[in-house]
C-alpha cells in the first residue's frame, strides 16, 4: 500500500478529520497527538494487513485450489459507524474484508486487529457465504412448500413463509460458522507471527449475544474458549 494511503488513513483515523463538514469560514485545527494517534494506527492496520494476508491467501489456496483467494482490505470510512468488521465477494467473485475506522480505532494491540482481520478471512476460506445461501435457500423451500399445504394458503402467505424460512437456514448454522472462522482465524493469525490468545481479548470488550436461539453469534466465553483449545492444538 502506498504512503498516500497511509496518510490518508491516517487522516480518517483521527477523531475530527473523518467526513465531517466545515463551516463556511471555520478553521480546523487538530492536535498534534491526536494526529500522531492517526498516523500510529493506520501504520499498525497496513502492517498487520501485509502479514495477515499472505497468510490467509496461502491458507485460501491449499484448501481451495479453484477459489478466488485475492483478497481485497478495504478500510470503511463512513462517518458514523460502529466498530464493525465484515466479508463479502465483490461483483466478479473477489473476496472483500471490510474495517470501520471506528474498530481500527477500538482494538488495543496489533494482536487483536489481526485476529479479527484472520477470522473475517476464514470465513471466506471456509465458504460460509455459499453455505449461508445454500442453507437459506432450502429454508425457504421447505417453508414455502409446508405454507402451500396449509389451508387458506395465499401467495402473500407462502411467500412470507419462504422469508421466514431463508431467514431460519440463513442462522441454523451461523454459530458454528463464527466458531469454525475463530478456530481457522486461530491457525492464520498463528502463522502471521501474533497471538491470538491475546487478539481474542478484543471479545471481552463486545456485547455478549449470550446463546439466544437464531442467534447468529456464539457467547463470548464460548469464542474465547475455542480460541484457546485451537492454539493448544497448535503449540503441540
Amino acid at each position: 500500500m502506498s504512503l498516500r494511503l497511509l496518510a490518508a488513513l491516517a487522516a480518517c483515523l483521527t477523531v475530527a478529520a473523518c467526513g465531517l463538514p466545515l463551516r463556511p469560514g471555520s478553521e480546523r485545527v487538530i492536535p498534534e497527538a491526536t494526529l500522531e494517534a492517526g498516523r500510529a494506527q493506520a501504520q499498525s492496520f497496513l502492517e498487520v494487513v501485509s502479514r495477515v494476508e499472505p497468510v490467509a491467501e496461502a491458507e485460501c489456496a491449499q484448501r481451495n485450489p479453484t477459489a478466488n483467494c485475492d483478497f481485497r482490505i478495504v478500510v470503511d470510512d463512513r462517518p458514523g459507524m460502529p466498530p464493525n468488521a465484515f466479508q463479502t465477494l465483490e461483483s466478479g467473485g473477489r473476496p472483500l474484508l471490510a474495517f470501520t475506522v471506528s474498530l481500527i480505532s477500538a482494538v488495543q494491540n496489533p494482536d487483536e486487529l489481526a485476529f479479527v482481520m484472520a477470522h473475517e478471512a476464514s470465513h471466506h476460506i471456509a465458504g460460509h457465504l455459499a453455505l449461508q445461501d445454500e442453507y437459506a435457500s432450502l429454508g425457504a423451500a421447505v417453508f414455502g412448500q409446508l405454507a402451500s399445504q396449509a389451508q387458506g394458503a395465499t401467495p402473500a402467505s407462502i411467500r412470507e413463509a419462504q422469508r421466514l424460512g431463508a431467514q431460519v437456514g440463513a442462522r441454523s448454522y451461523s454459530k458454528d460458522f463464527e466458531l469454525e472462522a475463530d478456530r481457522l482465524g486461530t491457525f492464520v493469525a498463528t502463522q502471521a507471527g501474533y497471538d491470538p490468545i491475546l487478539g481474542a481479548q478484543f471479545f471481552l470488550r463486545l456485547p455478549d449475544p449470550g446463546n439466544r436461539f437464531l442467534g447468529t453469534h456464539p457467547s463470548n466465553g464460548e469464542r474465547i474458549a475455542t480460541v484457546a483449545r485451537a492454539a493448544a492444538e497448535i503449540r503441540r
